[in-house]
């Protein structure tokens, strides 16, 4: 038992963040001759922005009257742009998917709807800073595993505990659809045969699943009967039943989505899609039904033999057309944890294909806070909003734009990572051996 501790210990030694996080705003801040960007209006040339206690107070061109101890700073040239949303990752719950001890995204069983992603975030992880140093600020933390995988939580990239990084939980009940097509690989070892009876027997469990959850509802709410005893699983779905926590149904293909469409709207759940690779096949469905799509990579490659190299990269476009909500999210696999700051530029790429590029900047703000539920804080730059935004030297969409700094609720936040440590040591080492000057 010691050895283990003891491991664990050196283990969180290794991994853990240099990086401070920042207290809290303690006194107004007036960023000037600024380009602003509000994402849900028109932009402001040499425009002004401040921001007190966390929250936006005023955005203008001559803000005259300014709250008592006012930093102001000047920056010519430079623009504010809400802080990005990663609207499915696994961040703050892997740190290196090779070693077992830093997973924490995945539970034993398929049904596990009381397991809650931001008690299992980290805020030390080395990943979040990297991160945050392209304008990402906030991440919807996803536990995966089994058929229904639990609850995510909208994170802020900055905090000491869990409890300081949460700006929502939960944010919606997660569930792994079933694969509906069968296989034929050599490297699945299920017949085909076996493969439908598993499907079957999946399919089937949910829809018991949600009989269950309805009957332990009705139970807990009974005057004239006993009371149901608190069951922690059953009562993590009643905001479900109920329709008030959204379910974010993860689906790929298209048999995928149109069972679990229709399986939602039989259910009375309010869906939200997400992976969506073949969503572009059925825009009318999703219009239908209102089902919102959280697009999750347009950096990957056609699953068919026959599909055009652009399918991914062209997704958005479509989805965009036929007046399909969505947003744009980096890959939310365990292994793409450390690429999430790469989010810009899946959004960048959408843009390079067709989409306008106002979309594909509303795609990684607004409205990813629009379908996570917090468009009432963060997503865009208002008056009432939280100030979490960034500074860049140009487009955020563009490889060669620098972020220079990040606020979070109006918190500095420390815009250094172990990416910048290592580029400057290197460089350093160079500059030793008079190959750069």
């Amino acid at each position: 038992m010691k050895q283990f501790i003891l491991a664990i210990l050196i283990i969180s030694l290794l991994f853990a963040s240099d990086q401070i996080p920042a207290p809290r705003q303690d006194h107004p801040i007036l960023l000037k001759d600024v380009t602003i960007h509000p994402v849900s209006g028109p932009i402001l040339t040499q425009g002004e922005i401040l921001f007190s206690d966390g929250k936006i107070i005023e955005i203008g061109h001559r803000i005259s009257r300014l709250p008592e101890n006012t930093e102001i700073i000047s920056l010519p040239g430079k623009h504010v742009y809400p802080g990005m949303i990663a609207a499915n990752t696994v961040l703050g719950l892997v740190e290196v998917n090779a070693v077992r001890a830093t997973r924490d995204f995945a539970e034993v069983g398929s049904f596990n709807p009381n397991v809650r992603a931001e008690v299992s975030y980290n805020p030390d992880s080395e990943l979040i800073p990297v991160t945050r140093s392209n304008g990402v600020a906030i991440v919807l933390t996803v536990p995966q595993s089994g058929l229904i995988s639990g609850t995510s939580a909208a994170m802020m990239l900055d905090g000491w505990t869990w409890e300081d990084a949460t700006l929502k939980m939960p944010v919606g009940m997660h569930i792994r659809w079933p694969r509906m097509t069968v296989s034929h690989s050599r490297y699945v070892r299920k017949s085909p045969e076996e493969q439908k009876k598993e499907r079957d027997k999946q399919l089937k469990e949910l829809d018991e699943i949600l009989d269950k959850a309805r009957a332990y509802t009705q139970s807990i709410s009974a005057e004239k009967t006993p009371r149901q005893k608190m069951d922690l699983k059953w009562q993590s779905m009643v905001n479900v039943v109920k329709g008030e926590l959204p379910v974010f149904i993860h689906a790929n293909g298209v048999q995928q989505i149109e069972a679990a469409a229709e399986w939602a709207s039989r259910q009375k759940l309010n869906m939200v899609l997400v992976g969506g690779r073949d969503a572009w096949m059925v825009t009318d469905i999703l219009k239908k039904n209102n089902i919102p799509v959280i697009i999750e990579a347009t950096h990957k490659l056609p699953a068919r033999r026959w599909a055009n190299y652009d399918e991914s990269f062209k997704t958005p476009l479509i989805l965009y057309e036929a007046e399909v909500k969505f947003c744009i999210s980096a890959n939310g696999g365990a292994f793409q944890a450390a690429h999430q700051r790469n989010l810009p530029y899946e959004a960048a790429t959408a843009a390079a294909y067709g989409l306008p590029k106002d979309e594909a900047l509303k795609s990684v703000t607004l409205y990813p806070a629009e379908i996570l539920g917090i468009a009432d804080q963060v997503g865009s730059l208002e008056v009432g909003k939280d100030a979490t935004l960034f500074i860049s030297d140009g487009d955020p969409l563009e490889i060669m734009t620098r972020v220079e700094q990040l606020y979070i609720q109006g918190r500095k936040v420390d815009m250094g990572d172990r990416h910048k440590i290592l580029r400057d040591k290197y460089t350093e080492k160079y500059r030793q051996l008079g190959l750069i000057d």
